[in-house]
């Protein structure tokens, strides 16, 4: 089974309406704001795309710390995708809107 307590938290686990808009809406939005049109573009002038990809991928992962050192783990995949995709189309919202979608897709397997 894909549900554990290392991977899946509380609000994967058995989540409340609060907690799907908050990971279906707040989070996406707010993380890829700060990370992507944030960090992200702020490194684009002064390194490497991959610097940039990169230290924001380690950023987002970083912001997932407060659900464990697993999950934190776990996002740094979805983080350099996110990245790849804000280095491709300079968009934020469109990363939110992939977020979104992962977080979806993690509450439809923990749940």
């Amino acid at each position: 089974m894909f549900a554990t307590t290392a991977v899946c938290g509380p609000a994967l686990l058995s989540p409340d309406l609060a907690a799907v808009l908050r990971l279906l809406l707040l989070a996406p939005l707010l993380e890829e704001w700060v990370v992507r049109a944030g960090l992200h573009a702020w490194l684009l002038p002064r390194a490497s795309g991959t610097v940039a990809v990169l230290a924001s991928a380690a950023a987002f992962s970083a912001l997932h710390l407060g659900s464990g050192a697993p999950a934190a783990a776990l996002v740094f995949g979805p983080g350099l995708a996110l990245g790849l995709a804000y280095q491709r189309w300079r968009d934020w919202r469109l990363c939110a809107l992939l977020h979104s979608a992962c977080n979806a897709w993690a509450l439809s397997m923990c749940a």
